[in-house]
Formats: structure tokens, sequence, C-alpha cells
């Protein structure tokens, strides 16, 4: 699933990563945990989370996360969507809390973190 079809089946907001838009995902996290997303096989994928701080872009960074989607309209302060673009992680905001985002990518095939649907 490209980074494109993600943003249109979530309606978002792309923040950063407009060059990133062919990019390629197979499998899907999501958590306010970032432990969760740590212990998780996460490289390549997209991570949806509410937290919208500095600790997401640094598990992001250090875990191989593909692109960042924080859901219920969050948007980090500008520094952390500068902070993503320098470390070309591409991050979105859509409207939808965490169960519908998710359900929405699964249906369109995104799969978890382990590869099962």
């Amino acid at each position: 699933m490209k980074l494109i079809e993600i943003l249109e089946a979530l309606d978002a907001k792309l923040l950063s990563g407009e060059g990133q838009l062919d990019k390629e995902f197979l499998t899907g996290g999501a958590s306010d945990l970032m432990s969760d997303i740590l212990a998780g096989v996460a490289e390549d994928s997209v991570f949806l989370t509410g937290l919208n701080t500095i600790q997401a872009i640094r598990t992001a960074v250090v875990s191989g996360v593909g692109a960042i989607v924080f859901v219920r309209n969050k948007i980090p302060p500008q520094d952390l969507i500068e902070m993503a673009e320098e470390e070309n992680i591409p991050l979105l905001s859509s409207p939808y809390s965490m169960f519908v985002s998710c359900g929405r990518l699964h249906g369109k095939g995104l799969t978890g973190l382990d590869g099962t649907r």
C-alpha cells in the first residue's frame, strides 16, 4: 500500500514527506506506548499513534518506522515536523480514531507488524 493510498484511506493531511507518496508499506502497528512499537518488528511499517511528542519521532527513528500517522486530528509542534523531515519520515494527521484508522488500513490490505491479517 503506497503512502498516497494511506493518505486517502484515512482522509489525512500530509504534514511532511511530499516526495515520498509512492513509498510502499506492507505492515502497520498502532499504539500510544512506544515500547510496544520498539518490541515489534516495525521496520518500514506505518505507525499510528495519538502521541504527538518527540518520543513518537525518536521511536520511529530507532525502530525503522517508515511513516507516522497521528490519529484524532493530532498535529505535532512544528519543530517535530522539521525533525521528521530531517529523518526522512513522512507524517500524516487523520481525523479518525486509532480504532477506525486501523480498520480502514486493514480493510485496504495492510497487515499487522507480524504480518497477520
